[in-house]
């Protein structure tokens, strides 16, 4: 029995993460849950994981939740505010913590829980695109289990040697092969993109995903902030990962070998096929996800990225070969650029002119201490809501 903590238990993952628990009461315990806002879908898991800990940012939203659980007969202590998601992240009785709070707001729990030791299922990215070296130096000095969730990333784990030690050439491993949807807007032509609309930004053709998310993948961002937490999780360089549209998204990624060997991982575009591999891992468990028809499937393309369209992808891989604080700059001034984007106060094209700007405004700087990213990451976002006030 695995006691789990859901960092972000409203969100997709949070939502899909308790879909697969709730088929396997006998494996899995939720001890703490934790969102943003969303109290009704909160008091609706709280009613029916019954968890010790329920988290809500806002305080004043916390009591309302208190009270409508009190009202219910439920036992369950609320608390509010970031330190509360540190806290529940490290509770002695916890073995498992999902981390899936989208953004820079996910770093500190998530960073907390691998200073304890816990088992971390890593679906928020930005924890390593900001703080990588920070990071994995906590997760190998705990002994922490660290385990990719990202659909991409938990493939690559699947095709890598069991036991990978991080050393791709002495595993035999040539690349690795980082597969992208495309979204949207792969097709779109290029003096359409200056008007699209965050709804038509965030209709993923194969994915059901959060707004902020679902824009990255219309720019391609979300896969430049893969290609840098590829480098954290698999120790490979920025001319070892090489990312493939593939419009399908039946094959979720790819590792090529010095043989000629190229093995893959398919599955059906579903969340809770990788979510129910971290769980159980190394066993696996039924995920509630329908098998692969490959003969519905039928065909299946790749193409190379065209960076001219997608620039955001380019500017990742610039973070990543500048590394100390660039990830880290890049990753908020995107943030700022898509929530501006999302309240329809900058265009589409907008989001990687303001990145880029804010990348040659700002100095790179090594990353010694988590301060030094937050540091980064703070002069980063007012340099973006600057360059966007200019626009």
């Amino acid at each position: 029995m695995q006691n789990l903590v859901i960092l972000g238990s409203t969100g997709s993952i949070g939502t899909s993460t308790l879909d697969v628990v709730a088929r396997h009461p006998d494996k899995f315990r939720v001890v703490a849950l934790t969102a943003n806002s969303q109290i009704d879908l909160m008091f609706m898991q709280c009613m029916q994981f019954k968890p010790r800990y329920a988290v809500m940012l806002d305080e004043g939203i916390a009591t309302r939740l208190r009270q409508r659980l009190r009202e219910a007969g439920q036992a369950i202590e609320v608390l509010s505010g970031a330190a509360a998601l540190e806290q529940v992240s490290v509770l002695p009785e916890t073995d498992t913590v999902m981390a899936a709070i989208v953004g820079a707001a996910g770093l500190q729990p998530t960073l907390a829980a691998a200073r304890a030791g816990k088992k971390i299922l890593l679906a928020n990215k930005e924890t390593l695109v900001m703080a990588g070296n920070v990071f994995m130096d906590a997760v190998r000095a705990s002994g922490s289990v660290l385990l990719p969730i990202d659909s991409e990333h938990n493939a690559i784990f699947q095709a890598l040697p069991r036991g990978y030690n991080g050393d791709l050439a002495g595993n035999g491993v040539r690349r690795i092969l980082l597969t992208a949807s495309g979204g949207p807007f792969r097709n779109t032509p290029l003096d359409e993109l200056q008007n699209v609309t965050p709804e038509q930004a965030c209709a993923h053709p194969n994915w059901v995903m959060g707004r902020k998310i679902s824009v990255d993948s219309a720019s391609m961002m979300n896969k430049g902030l893969e290609v840098i937490e590829a480098h954290w999780l698999f120790n490979a360089g920025a001319d070892d990962i090489q990312v493939v549209v593939h419009p399908q998204s039946v094959i979720h990624s790819l590792v090529e070998y010095v043989d000629g060997s190229v093995l893959a991982q398919l599955g059906n575009p579903d969340m809770r096929t990788p979510i129910a591999y971290g769980l159980a891992y190394p066993e696996r468990i039924d995920a509630g996800v329908a098998p692969l028809d490959l003969f519905k499937v039928a065909t299946m393309n790749f193409t190379a990225p065209d960076l001219g369209r997608f620039p955001c992808l380019a500017l990742a891989y610039r973070a990543l070969r500048a590394a100390g604080t660039a990830p880290a700059i890049l990753n908020a001034a995107n943030e700022v650029a898509v929530a501006a984007f999302l309240d329809k106060r900058i265009s589409f094209l907008s989001i990687p002119r303001v990145i880029e700007a804010v990348l040659d405004a700002l100095p790179v700087n090594a990353v010694g201490s988590l301060d030094d990213v937050l540091g980064a990451d703070g002069e980063a976002r007012r340099a973006a809501q600057q360059q966007i006030r200019q626009l």
